[in-house]
């Protein structure tokens, strides 16, 4: 049976949530989703490790990785038409093979995005002391990770706050960004071309789009992953479903649309850094290829601009994961999946305060102790978080095509895109991530060593497996804590997904929509929200107005 969304125009009844829909379009939900996936940054911290593993077929992995994102990008699509909640795949596993399963889906996003916070904190340190000429600083662990963890406190606190950036203002900031990138290509081709590039420059060639050409299926699922965590992001456009105009076809669309952008982006920003400097040099330098190679391509001037894309391409990446993050347990705390303090707005600036400051918290504590145990294990962190992607998005995929078993549509494309594609898009991720951990619990295929009782393993299996065997135990204390949820009573397949539009009201003669916000929504009106009646809407509207009221009238104001 297929569930419906319902849009209700007041208040949310039978535990549902909502929020107030229209305000995205097409064009804004694909912007969310490219930027989000930060492409400098992606690029700057990843290109070098798949270089490293796979040499001059690096361009084909970006390519191939590709398919398994569209694959998943058809489920989230088709799940976000009958489901557009912004728990997804928590949601949409908890509909599809129940509460267990569901719950360890949204641990599996909740996990990911607090180890890659790690990997994002290093980058934005090391390049705000490049931005300013302190290179030597920029290689220094504990100025790193202190300016490092000021960043995740600066973004959490704007998350906190609700202080926006507006979508045009945004949209700018990535065509900057894309532009740079694409420059950057070309300077650098041309450079190969005309003999101008670095002395390790190697001339692109077809056999760089050979798959054949990699020297083992250890090699290539690892590498896989890591591209898989290049793309990762892309779904943060249906994360805000409840947002958009037309949520049942929107978001679906822009993830569609966002992965073909980031194939052609990355599929030409690496061939050409691999042509320019050569496999050694990127190897050598994987934490950070543009950083090495970057005034050799711009020059000195310009090398400044590719630093603040890189800068600003970590600031949108670290706020779209603290964003989703909070999405996730927020939708998760709704259907009493986590204690009710992660619903918790605030009464004034009505955000989800308790999810985002838990966020930023545990991020800080993680990326230093990776910063304590090595200088390598954060060199892991990427690889990890490309087996946690795998575990969610492949369990996306196979939600995807269980829940619509019997509901296969009416042409042989529906049955594609419903259930083939997102089935083939799970078992490729499947495959990669059993074979990858597998691989990884050698401990000599990661950057760091780690003794557990005796046995040596490798950073990766530890950050992404251990990971997971947390969660496993969380949900067990969950499941003491909170059953109703686990009995599926709280959530199952025939929960409608409830779309609150706010209450028009009318406030000192002015109309004003009554309606909570969350910090990435473009105007107040918009929120995904736990369980409220209009009665509690009212009564913290007029807090909130009282509140405002007495700060205008204190001295000094």
């Amino acid at each position: 049976m297929t569930m419906i969304s319902e849009p209700t125009s007041s208040g949310v009844g039978g535990g549902g949530k909502g929020l107030r829909t229209g305000a995205l379009g097409l064009l804004s939900s694909v912007v969310i989703g490219v930027s989000s996936t930060a492409p400098a940054y992606s690029l700057a911290a990843t290109i070098g490790a798949v270089v490293a593993i796979v040499v001059f077929q690096t361009p084909i992995v970006m390519v191939m990785a590709f398919v398994p994102m569209l694959f998943i990008a058809y489920a989230y699509r088709e799940l976000n038409r009958v489901a557009p909640d912004c728990g997804t795949t928590f949601t949409w596993a908890t509909k599809a093979f129940g509460p267990m399963t569901g719950w360890m889906g949204g641990w599996g996003i909740v996990a990911a995005d607090v180890i890659v916070m790690a990997s994002l904190a290093q980058i934005a340190g090391s390049y705000f002391f490049q931005l300013f000429g302190a290179d030597g600083l920029a290689n220094e662990k504990w100025p790193v990770f202190l300016v490092g963890a000021a960043w995740i406190v600066l973004l959490t606190y704007v998350c906190y706050r609700g202080i926006e950036v507006s979508a045009r203002f945004q949209f700018v900031m990535l065509s900057v960004e894309v532009v740079f990138l694409v420059m950057f290509s070309v300077i650098a081709l041309i450079k190969v071309y005309t003999g101008h590039a670095a002395a390790t420059a190697v001339k692109p060639s077809l056999s760089w789009f050979n798959p054949f050409h990699i020297d083992s299926m250890s090699a290539f699922s690892a590498s896989l992953l890591l591209a898989v965590f290049i793309y990762w992001g892309w779904d943060s456009a249906v994360s805000v479903n409840e947002e958009t105009k037309d949520p049942a076809k929107t978001p679906g669309r822009a993830a569609v649309i966002s992965t073909v952008i980031l194939l052609a982006t990355y599929a030409i920003v690496s061939t050409a850094t691999l042509a320019f400097a050569g496999p050694k040099v990127l190897e050598e330098n994987s934490s950070d290829v543009f950083a090495a190679i970057g005034s050799q391509v711009l020059g000195s001037g310009l090398d400044k601009i590719l630093i603040i894309a890189v800068l600003t391409s970590a600031a949108a990446s670290t706020q779209t994961t603290i964003l989703p993050t909070a999405r996730t347990t927020l939708s998760m705390a709704a259907y009493q999946a986590l204690p009710p303090n992660f619903s918790r707005m605030h009464p004034r600036f009505l955000t989800p305060t308790v999810s985002t400051i838990v966020m930023g918290g545990v991020s800080i504590a993680f990326y230093g102790a990776l910063a304590a145990i090595s200088d390598n294990i954060l060199a892991d962190s990427a690889s990890a978080v490309g087996l946690l992607i795998a575990f969610y998005y492949g369990l996306t995929g196979f939600a995807s095509a269980w829940y619509f078993r019997n509901d296969r549509g009416e042409s042989a494309r529906d049955t594609w895109v419903r259930v083939v594609a997102p089935l083939l898009g799970g078992l490729i991720l499947l495959a990669a991530f059993v074979w990858t951990a597998y691989q990884n619990a050698n401990a000599d295929n990661s950057f760091t060593v780690v003794n557990l009782l005796g046995w040596h393993t490798g950073g990766i299996f530890v950050l992404s497996v251990g990971s997971l065997i947390v969660g496993l135990a969380l949900m067990f204390v969950s499941k003491w804590r909170s059953p109703a949820f686990f009995t599926g009573e709280v959530l199952n397949r025939e929960t409608p997904i409830r779309v609150l539009e706010g209450e028009v009201v009318v406030v000192d003669e002015k109309m004003e929509i009554l309606a909570p916000t969350l910090p990435d929504a473009s105007s107040t009106e918009l929120t995904v929200i736990p369980p409220m009646s209009v009665e509690e809407l009212r009564e913290a509207e007029a807090d909130a107005r009282e509140e405002r009221r007495n700060e205008d009238d204190e001295p000094g104001d």
